[in-house]
């Protein structure tokens, strides 16, 4: 005979972090169907607005930008590099450092990416009414900003 255990903990849909991992699901597969012609993912993308807002970025600093480890960083810049949408040149400084920077066809990759990603960001924030998208967007953001030290990999804020 089974017997039902009471339970003080909600239901799993009821869980932040379960309800924040299927958005952050939901959101990729958006971004995916919208970006999908272009083969660029949300990393990719991320690190491609952040190389070309800092020209010259090395790889450890985009990685703490991004939020990323510094594996998974090297991986995406080793992909987009391969594809020629990012260039490494050694630091004048410090030979041990690469900077990036991104090259005129990653420029024309974000040009082409910009409305479909704009299309993703109000694909994901479509249910909400506009005053309810701005609520929603301030306290995610607070959320992560009072969390971040929590992260595996803390983010310094690309601004």
């Amino acid at each position: 005979m089974s017997e039902s255990l009471p339970s003080a903990m909600p239901g799993l849909n009821h869980l932040p972090g379960h309800a924040i991992r299927r958005l952050h699901q939901i959101s990729v597969g958006i971004f995916h169907q919208e970006v999908e012609k272009l083969n660029l993912t949300p990393l990719q993308y991320g690190a491609l607005v952040t190389v070309r807002d800092q020209p010259g970025v090395d790889q450890r600093t985009l990685a703490r930008l991004i939020a990323l480890d510094t594996s998974t960083t090297a991986g995406v810049v080793d992909r987009l590099e391969a594809r020629g949408l990012l260039e490494r040149q050694l630091s004048p400084q410090d030979r041990r450092v690469r900077r990036l920077f991104i090259t005129s066809r990653g420029i024309d990759l974000l040009v082409q990416a910009e409305p479909a990603v704009a299309r993703a960001q109000a694909l994901i924030l479509a249910p909400l009414t506009p005053a309810q998208q701005r609520t929603f967007m301030r306290l995610l953001q607070r959320l992560v900003e009072e969390n971040n030290a929590f992260s595996r990999a803390p983010s310094e804020g690309a601004g």
